[in-house]
């Protein structure tokens, strides 16, 4: 999955940080419910204009991060 069709990242939008295009729903918050228990179906109710897609498209981005995230060993 090419998550960019999906997820934008503009200055003037939520300070930069990354969103559903077209929204203001941060992939944070969308990773925070997540990591609190909701299902996406409780996702999407909470927010009726995203789609499954946009879920899978957080997960993706997250996985990329992470993947390509540098660990600085403590001293």
């Amino acid at each position: 999955m090419d998550y960019k069709e999906y997820i934008e990242s503009k200055s003037e939008i939520m300070l930069g940080k990354p969103v559903i295009k077209g929204t203001r729903i941060t992939v944070e918050l969308i990773l925070r419910m997540l990591s609190e228990g909701s299902s996406t179906e409780d996702i999407l109710v909470a927010y009726p204009n995203l789609q499954a897609i946009h879920i899978n498209a957080v997960l993706a981005y997250a996985t990329d991060v992470v993947a390509n995230e540098m660990l600085i060993p403590a001293a």
